[in-house]
This record gives C-alpha cells, sequence and structure tokens, in this order.
C-alpha cells in the first residue's frame, strides 16, 4: 500500500500561550487552509461523536502576548505542482479517527479530549480550564499519518494543569489515546524538548514526517510576571507503536 507524507500545511501555530496566567493567550492564528490533506480526511471520515468542540464561552479573551507572531515562511514549504510526496517509510498507521481521549499512565494523567480549531477571529482554540486537554484538529488525527497534536496547560488560575508534569516524562513512556472508531492507539515517547517561545520549532513540530507520529504541548520554563506568560514551551515527541 503507498501512503504519502502529510504535513500540516504552511502552519503558523507555534506553541502553547498564556498558561497560569491571569488573562491565558492563544498560539497565533494559523493561515487560512493550514489543515493538512489527512486533517481535511479525518474530518470527512471520523463521527465527531464524544468530542465536544471547543467554545468561546467562558474562555479568557486571546492575547499574543509573550508568544511570537509567525509566518508561513517557518511551516514546511510547498512542492512544486504535480510532485509526489515521499511514502511511508516506516512503522504502523490507522486509518482516521476523531480521538476522544489520553491517557498517560507514567504520569497519572487521564482526560477526555475537545477539539480545538479556530476561533471567529483566526485564533487558535485553548482547553478553557486546567484538567481538560485539546486535539488541534488543523493537524492530523492521532494514529494517521503525520504529526497529530495535543495542547494542555501547565496550569490555569492557580490549578495544576492536566500537563504539569510533561516535562517528566522519557522516551520509553506510553501515552493511549482512545478514538472514536474503538481502537486505542499507543505511542511511545521518542523525546522531550524545552524550546523558548521566541525560538519554536516549528517545522519541527508541524513538519512532514514518514510515519503517525504525536506532539504534546504546554508551557514551561520560568514564568515571567511583567508579561503574564511562561518563557517556553515543553514538547514531548512519540512515535505509533499499535
Amino acid at each position: 500500500m503507498r501512503i504519502r507524507l502529510v504535513a500540516v500545511a504552511a502552519v503558523a501555530v507555534v506553541g502553547l500561550g498564556g498558561c497560569g496566567s491571569p488573562s491565558p493567550g492563544r498560539p497565533p492564528s494559523p493561515p487560512a487552509g493550514a489543515a493538512s490533506a489527512s486533517s481535511a480526511a479525518s474530518a470527512g471520515a471520523a463521527s465527531s461523536a464524544g468530542v465536544p468542540a471547543a467554545s468561546s464561552a467562558g474562555v479568557p479573551a486571546a492575547s499574543s502576548a509573550g508568544v511570537p507572531a509567525a509566518s508561513s515562511a517557518g511551516g514546511p514549504a510547498a512542492g512544486p505542482a504535480g510532485a509526489r510526496a515521499p511514502e511511508l517509510t516506516r512503522g504502523p498507521v490507522l486509518p482516521a479517527a476523531d480521538p476522544t481521549r489520553v491517557a498517560i499512565p507514567g504520569l497519572g494523567v487521564a482526560s477526555g479530549l475537545m477539539r480545538l480549531g479556530t476561533d471567529a477571529s483566526g485564533a487558535m482554540e485553548v482547553p478553557p480550564d486546567a484538567g481538560t486537554v485539546g486535539w488541534f484538529t488543523g493537524a492530523p488525527a492521532p494514529g494517521s499519518l503525520g504529526p497529530a497534536v495535543l495542547a494542555g496547560h501547565v496550569d490555569w488560575h492557580g490549578a495544576k494543569g492536566a500537563f504539569a508534569r510533561l516535562a517528566d516524562l522519557t522516551a520509553g513512556d506510553e501515552i493511549d489515546v482512545d478514538r472514536a472508531d474503538g481502537r486505542r492507539a499507543v505511542f511511545v515517547v521518542t523525546g522531550v524538548e524545552r524550546h523558548p517561545k521566541d525560538a519554536f520549532p516549528t517545522g519541527v513540530v508541524y513538519g512532514p514526517i514518514d510515519h503517525a507520529g504525536l506532539r504534546l504541548i504546554t508551557c514551561g520554563g520560568e514564568f515571567d510576571r511583567s508579561t503574564g506568560h511562561y518563557r517556553d514551551n515543553v514538547v514531548v515527541f512519540a512515535d505509533l507503536r499499535a
């Protein structure tokens, strides 16, 4: 079976902003058409049953403070018209299906998943509370070919967030994602990185990969009281095992 490499096209999303802030911010707006071919297929093939849509109700106003503005130049470059994308070269891949729940056994984390799209202003939505984790629907569904993205808070209005201990994960740890089709996608951590928000590796996080991958993103590093935001992002990289 020939499966083409998939990326989040021209992504301008760089990281989760505003964890713990009195007025939490959001990641910069992804450009129009940022959803990948894989995520578009996921949306068409999978049911959203059990995955509540994100709502701006009760979510503080968006702010880009502490999160650098992004441009499509930082995303994966588009290939020439008609060029063939490389084929899948390693690892399993699952049919498209919406994720419904994530569990990280080593951290004692278990959370339902909400859909994170973009709001009327074009800003990316974030989970509206400390304990909920969100799936960015502009990226592939977990288990599909490409880099799926889940985002959560390290803390929120003084409450410990679902991803409070994300930086404690190490290579080999397991991440389980339940899906609307009844299957469980099991991922294994391959690495954990921390980057300043003004040097977020957009291409590495959202760029094309030759397998079904997962990225978990939260805030980290020092809290900058002058901006009300953490200075860094923590990113966990994982690959689908089964």
